[in-house]
């Protein structure tokens, strides 16, 4: 036997063990896993699940957006390394647009930056601002990166419920009164994902004053900002005098330019927190493919029809979502921004089951994939989050196919846990 062969008898050694670092270990356990583990077996054997789990835009972006991009990937010049803050002219259509849009001006050179998604700038931001023991404030239900985000930056989470804005400020003020060292930074998500929760403009004038007041920074995740109804315009935070003193605001391509997996998104606001996110993006990334940031500013240029008609699909599918429900006699308000529906569970199925079980006996037993309202936290029980990327006709099977699996149920051939 060569030397260079290993030999495949047992040794005696004691096992290698792999460590992973403390922040790892601080995560909090996914709970979307026994779902997503599930949604697979049952598309590995053939069912037609209808999947209103994840947000995952299902239209394409626009042809002259595909076109161009096309155009120029056949560019040579582009397939070198790009700077990680993004080009210039794609940070002066951000800048445009939120001139346009929300009477901002931005300083393209210093207060707005490229991100490769809005989730990766978040994470990053996270990493520059926060430490161990410092403090963030987090709304509840929570998206599952705003916890994340900070507990990887080795950084504490407070989670306040944010179903009442007055209260949620109201309860900012007191624990910035009553904890020491005090919170450091305030995340805010409005259009809300996951409860769908909206604010008029007036609200974010209260969080500057708070923020100021008690030397807070500002993350406003703003994924939502181009997906609305019924004629409601979701406000910037940083359209609020002095917001850009204390905070910046993460949006993304992701939603209304159905540009998911193009990942593109964008920061914007206090150059300060900019430059430190810059810091860390300047040690982890080479920026953006420019064939993409290329296809980005025709799109934001452009696009602004494109954006408003598929409002106008989302409407529809909230529409026919929110009317089937109503017809199965569920409590849902229907949403005034976002791609979701956060529909509570009827209460007679509340004391037989929670949260997690009812959603896989949808998918389990009617093939539909829901988010479990738990999985966004405690103050998500009871709740269900369902995503509009399916079309109308699909909404409208999905509904059906929950009314004969709670039919099934309640004859008794589903299994509920006690």
């Amino acid at each position: 036997m060569s030397d260079s062969v290993q030999s495949s008898e047992p040794s005696n050694d004691p096992p290698f063990e792999v460590q992973f670092a403390q922040r790892v270990y601080r995560l909090p356990p996914y709970m979307f896993g026994r779902i997503n583990a599930l949604l697979y077996e049952k598309r590995v054997a053939g069912n037609d699940v209808i999947d209103m789990g994840m947000g995952n835009p299902s239209d394409p972006p626009a042809d002259y957006v595909m076109e161009k991009m096309c155009e120029a990937v056949q560019d040579v010049r582009n397939h070198g390394y790009s700077k990680s803050n993004g080009i210039r002219n794609l940070r002066r259509e951000v800048s445009a647009k939120y001139l346009k849009k929300y009477g901002v001006r931005l300083d393209p050179e210093s207060e707005v930056m490229v991100c490769l998604g809005s989730k990766e700038g978040f994470s990053h931001m996270c990493l520059a601002m926060m430490g161990p023991g410092d403090t963030a404030i987090v709304p509840a239900p929570y998206f599952p990166v705003h916890t994340y985000a900070v507990a990887l930056a080795s950084g504490n989470v407070i989670s306040l419920d944010v179903a009442d804005s007055e209260k949620f400020l109201s309860n900012i003020a007191y624990t910035c009164e009553h904890l020491y060292p005090k919170p450091k930074l305030l995340i805010i998500c409005y259009p809300h994902n996951p409860s769908t929760v909206t604010v008029e403009p007036e609200f974010f004038v209260d969080v500057v004053k708070i923020a100021k007041k008690y030397g807070l920074m500002v993350i406003s995740d703003f994924a939502y900002a181009d997906v609305a109804f019924d004629g409601y315009k979701p406000p910037s935070f940083l359209s609020a005098p002095g917001a850009i003193d204390v905070g910046v605001e993460f949006t993304t391509m992701s939603k209304g330019y159905n540009m998911a997996g193009w990942r593109v998104g964008y920061c914007a606001g206090n150059r300060e927190m900019i430059r430190g996110l810059g810091t860390i993006k300047g040690y982890y990334d080479y920026g953006m493919f420019q064939a993409i940031q290329i296809a980005s500013i025709i799109a934001l240029r452009e696009g602004d029809a494109a954006v408003e008609a598929q409002s106008q699909i989302y409407q529809g599918r909230r529409d026919a979502l929110v009317d089937g429900l109503h017809r199965l006699g569920w409590e849902v308000t229907p949403p005034r921004a976002g791609m979701f529906v956060w529909a509570k569970i009827p209460d007679k199925w509340l004391e037989r089951m929670n949260t997690m079980d009812f959603a896989m006996m949808l998918l389990e037993k009617g093939d539909v994939a829901v988010s479990p309202g738990s999985g966004f936290g405690p103050s998500g029980e009871g709740y269900l989050r369902m995503s509009l990327v399916e079309n109308e006709n699909r909404l409208r099977q999905a509904v059906r196919q929950i009314k004969g699996c709670l039919k099934d149920a309640e004859s008794g051939s589903v299994a509920t846990s006690s």
